[in-house]
């Protein structure tokens, strides 16, 4: 708990059940005007209500702001330059959202003048230190309020009666809550919570919202083409789009044949184990599509060196280290390796798989001259394998006579 007095602080507020208690409990707890932040991230619902339900409390300053370009541009794109994949399975949806929200809530404080920035993290999950990462990063002397890790208000039951007494609308009955905790954006959605904490607990098929079930996925693969620039997606089936529509295309082609569904038990940063189920349809085709034109594109020592790197630059994400000078450094490599990433990839969606059909790209290190099974004219000497093989095998054959020795 920050025991700065505290004037002004900017919330990052959604309007639900959690955040509307911490609205008033902020200004009850430390007696400081708040100022509201919404941002729209592609998450699927509509925000407008946070501003009726801001007014209602008498919050002067209220900031409602369309990001979806910018989350697509500036950070969901950078981080795909380097096909980040936190332990082998999940795409980094939530992780990638916070830095953004971060930025904007240091900025509009700024802007407000307010001294302190608050969130509504719990004390058990990675948010808590993404978010904070961010804010001190950005703006180290600025105060931050976690009400979960200060309040006692630790229990849903506790919640409703907040709101009961200071007149909090609440859409859900009393008794009844969700069945998961969700975090939806442009990029994905993610289920944590309930029955999900059983690992040996399947998913229920109805959890799912964006993608179909394989099973019932449509019987014909439909044939997706994919054009890079640089490294980032730019035109779906010929079509230029922008970030933001691109993905939500991608989503929407990729959701309805089954694609990017994931169930995995994953290491938080803050020391526990945690169950999530996911759905990433538009990135999983995006992400597929990316490797298969790096084939041809990369050199092989190049694509090494990002295949070591990767899964150091995935953990930075994921563990809130987007501002950090580690990760900056990390993506000036990245996105030096994507410049002649360029050309068109084409793949078959089909219950729930991506399957590569064709790859091309004018910057193509594929040569079929040197790579075809027929005369090649001379554009590669086979009798130079011999010489190659022989070097190869020296250490081999070295270890080999100890060994005979030896035994």
């Amino acid at each position: 708990m920050t025991t700065k007095k505290i004037s002004k602080a900017v919330l990052a507020y959604s309007g639900g059940l959690d955040t509307s208690v911490i609205l008033l409990w902020l200004r009850e707890a430390y007696g400081c005007e708040v100022v509201t932040f919404t941002a729209d991230i592609g998450q699927g619902e509509e925000i407008e209500p946070a501003r009726a339900k801001a007014q209602q409390f008498g919050v002067r300053e209220i900031y409602i702001e369309d990001l979806r370009e910018t989350f697509v541009v500036d950070y969901v794109w950078p981080m795909f330059r380097a096909n980040a994949v936190y332990e082998h399975d999940y795409l980094l949806g939530t992780s990638i959202a916070r830095p953004l929200i971060a930025k904007r809530q240091v900025e509009i404080a700024a802007v407000t003048g307010a001294d302190a920035v608050a969130h509504g993290a719990t004390g058990k999950g990675n948010d808590q230190v993404r978010f904070e990462l961010g804010y001190l990063a950005l703006e180290p002397n600025i105060a931050v309020i976690a009400p979960w890790r200060e309040w006692d208000l630790l229990s849903r039951k506790k919640l409703l009666d907040y709101a009961d007494k200071h007149g909090i609308p609440v859409e859900q009955k009393r008794g009844v809550a969700a069945p998961y905790s969700m975090d939806a954006n442009l990029l994905h959605i993610s289920y944590e919570g309930g029955e999900l904490e059983d690992p040996a607990c399947a998913p229920r098929e109805d959890m799912w919202q964006r993608t179909a079930s394989p099973q019932a996925a449509p019987n014909e693969g439909e044939d997706v083409t994919i054009d890079f620039a640089a490294g980032d997606a730019v035109a779906v089936n010929g079509e230029t789009l922008t970030p933001a529509e691109l993905l939500t295309m991608l989503n929407q082609l990729g959701g309805k044949h089954g694609v990017g569904r994931s169930d995995i038990v994953e290491n938080r940063y803050v020391g526990m184990k945690s169950r999530g189920c996911y759905e990433t349809p538009g990135g999983t085709v995006l992400l597929c599509a990316r490797k298969a034109l790096e084939t041809i594109v990369l050199d092989r020592e190049v694509m090494r060196l990002r295949l070591d790197l990767m899964p150091r630059y995935a953990t930075l994400v994921y563990n809130g280290y987007w501002w950090s000078p580690e990760r900056e450094l990390l993506q000036t490599l990245f996105d030096e390796s994507q410049r002649l990433v360029s050309g068109r990839v084409m793949l078959r969606l089909y219950k729930g798989n991506c399957q590569i059909l064709s790859r091309e790209s004018s910057n193509s290190l594929f040569d079929e001259t040197v790579a075809t099974f027929e005369d090649d004219g001379g554009a590669y000497h086979q009798g130079d394998a011999e010489g190659f093989i022989r070097l190869n095998a020296l250490r081999l054959r070295l270890q080999q006579k100890i060994r005979k020795a030896v035994l």
